[in-house]
């Protein structure tokens, strides 16, 4: 034991001392924030905006169609397919006489030079279909369309809450706060398990090409050599995410003084009107609204489960799937198209999971999503997509222990493997090599 701690104490120093180290964990969490922020800049300031001429055989769509910032619609006489561009217009919509009495669907065509993209075609599709649903009521009621934009404001007044039912009491949830944090987690499970057990697999390659696992396995045995490396990294991977919660926490904390008096009393006001009572935020700033959501979506979240889970799950993924990992490094000699012949076996698995993590959060409770956080291989990435949305404790619990089991699985496996390729050399390695080599008595 005291020589797996010294390999460990070694791995784990060597890295934490490495100047890549100390910038990815300071710079990182900063570029992330710095991203995000203009990303959202970016995409406010540059967002595309269009002139759209509307050819309309029925005569109504100009007094329903409603134009924004994003999108203007116009009525130029004798604008066609071949010149709304000289009437200064990016796109025509061309609508011919709707058919009522038929089952089959009207097809009105756009014609465009500049791209609306996906969300502006959906948006340009419900705009017609919101016009032709106005002038129906029209045609059966007489009331027009400002009638029908005043009635739309004053209905504006309802607003949806989810509470879990946990019994004797509830908790309110919040379905965009949930998806959002069991997406990053599963995302980040994804990339850290990637990233520290390639590490280990590069570390034991390096020993092997230099021979200076030779001299090591001289005075260790394989298996202590093999999991002192897988520590010592997890430990650094471990250390790396704890600093960026540090650093996030600090970040936000600084961000704080950012925000001005009269936007927190706001806040406060929202907060004292209670869950149950409506929260109107009517007289309210968009950006104290905004701030508000997101402290309840944060007071509503068990912080302290989900960080626990990640930190199970990232630990238990990781000494999963960085035994394979060693031992596939034990095995190659110093041709990477070898590793990556036989990562492929050990990536796809990490890979579906990832698949599996993006239908997990639009069904966390389908069948598909609750046998994947249960099975080990996949179990880290899923399960921490589906813990934000709540799930049952037995689930979790027997989640844990397979995960457990997987581990202690594969580092037997790993381990009868890591013990004979770390010392062969000259010889391809193949899936059926390693195979004899892990029941070689």
């Amino acid at each position: 034991m005291n020589k797996i701690w010294l390999i460990t104490r070694r791995e784990y120093l060597t890295r934490v001392r490495n100047k890549t180290f100390l910038l990815s964990t300071f710079l990182l969490p900063l570029v992330i924030i710095l991203f995000m922020a203009g990303s959202v800049v970016i995409s406010q300031q540059t967002r595309s905006r269009h002139r759209i001429a509307v050819v309309d055989a029925n005569g109504y769509f100009k007094d329903y169609l409603k134009s924004d910032s994003t999108i203007s619609f116009v009525f130029p006489p004798g604008v066609d397919s071949l010149n709304y561009q000289q009437k200064g217009c990016t796109a025509v919509l061309i609508i011919p006489v709707l058919q009522k009495d038929t089952i089959h669907k009207t097809i009105y065509r756009l014609k465009y030079k500049k791209q609306l993209g996906l969300e502006g075609g959906i948006e340009l599709e419900n705009r017609v279909n919101n016009a032709i649903t106005d002038h129906l009521i029209f045609e059966q009621t007489r009331i027009g369309r400002g009638t029908l934009d005043s009635i739309r404001t004053r209905s504006d007044i309802a607003e949806m809450r989810s509470y879990e039912d946990q019994g004797s009491t509830v908790r309110e949830s919040s379905q965009g706060s949930a998806f959002v944090i069991g997406y990053v987690s599963g995302i980040l499970i994804y990339l850290l398990t990637f990233i520290y057990g390639a590490m280990v697999m590069r570390g034991v390659m390096e020993e092997k090409t230099s021979r200076i696992a030779e001299v090591i396995v001289s005075s260790v045995k394989p298996f202590q050599l093999m999991m002192g490396k897988i520590t010592g990294i997890g430990a650094v991977g471990l250390t790396q995410f704890l600093l960026w919660i540090v650093l996030l926490a600090a970040l936000g904390t600084i961000g704080q003084t950012f925000i001005s008096a009269e936007t927190w009393n706001e806040v406060h006001h929202l907060q004292q009107s209670g869950p149950m009572g409506g929260g109107s935020a009517a007289g309210v700033s968009e950006n104290a609204a905004r701030l508000s959501r997101i402290i309840i979506a944060f007071n509503n979240t068990n912080v302290a489960l989900i960080v626990f889970c990640f930190l199970f799950y990232f630990i238990g993924g990781y000494l999963f799937y960085s035994a394979l990992f060693a031992a596939v490094g034990s095995a190659v000699n110093e041709d990477p198209q070898e590793a990556q012949s036989l990562m492929m076996p050990i990536t796809l698995p990490v890979i579906f999971s990832f698949f599996i993590m993006s239908v997990a959060v639009q069904d966390p409770a389908g069948p598909l999503a609750v046998w994947a956080s249960i099975i080990p291989f996949s179990s880290p990435i899923v399960m921490m997509a589906r813990i934000p949305f709540g799930v049952p404790w037995w689930q979790i619990l027997l989640s844990m222990l397979f995960l457990v089991l997987g581990f202690l699985g594969t580092t037997w496996l790993a381990g009868k493997i890591y013990r004979t390729g770390i010392l062969m050399y000259g010889k391809k390695p193949s899936w059926k090599t390693m195979w004899k080599w892990a029941f070689h008595k």
